[in-house]
């Protein structure tokens, strides 16, 4: 009676020694994850840090729009002179810069506080609350660009005039009205910039999670 060993043919042997497993180039599914949560947590430190420096602008440039008035005796006649006050009130636009102001500093209250608890998790923030940042972040940029932009021009005009509409500059007689508010101005765009890379920072976090799938 033959062997079993006898039935298998001799180049299955060889088939068999020469079969080397083959080491996989991707790393564990527990490296990716670590990898992927700890750069999530990097973006919500980032996010916290810019909604801080949002919230510490805007609370500046409201607090120099609101203590920009002035008050100068203006001359009207030799040896006549009247009293005026230069307020940021008596522009539109600036009661408009400081509404929008103060809903962006109530917005980088909420949001980081948000951020805060977010970053307390294991993943960090989630994919649907960056999102929801990107969606409002990007709204009230185009706000507070707009009311920044309105408001600069107003005060240009203040220093600068218009002689083609007969507008006399008022900065060389309310010369701290005007350096207060051209301060809460620049403020102001520093704040549009800081949401600006808020909806950058965001954007790219969620394209890193979307890469990652």
């Amino acid at each position: 009676m033959a062997s079993n060993d006898s039935a298998i043919p001799p180049h299955a042997h060889a088939a068999v020694s020469m079969e080397v497993p083959l080491k996989s180039s991707a790393p564990p599914p527990e490296y990716s994850a670590t990898r992927g949560a700890g750069g999530s947590k990097k973006h919500s430190v980032v996010d916290v840090f810019f909604r801080v420096v949002l919230f510490a602008t805007t609370v500046a440039a409201i607090v120099l729009l609101v203590i920009s008035n002035q008050t100068e005796l203006i001359p009207i006649a030799p040896g006549i002179a009247i009293s005026r006050t230069g307020k940021f009130s008596h522009s539109p636009a600036h009661i408009n810069l400081l509404a929008t102001l103060s809903t962006a500093a109530l917005y980088s209250i909420i949001t980081g506080l948000i951020s805060v608890f977010a970053l307390r998790k294991p993943g960090g923030s989630s994919t649907k609350l960056k999102f929801h940042f990107v969606i409002v972040d990007s709204l009230l940029l185009g706000i507070m660009a707009a009311a920044t932009g309105a408001s600069g021009g107003v005060s240009y005009v203040g220093l600068k005039g218009n002689s083609h509409s007969r507008w006399n500059e008022i900065c060389d007689t309310y010369d701290t009205y005007c350096i207060r508010v051209g301060a809460s101005i620049a403020l102001s765009l520093a704040s549009s910039v800081t949401l600006l890379l808020l909806v950058w920072i965001n954007v790219y976090a969620l394209s890193k999670k979307i890469a990652r799938r």
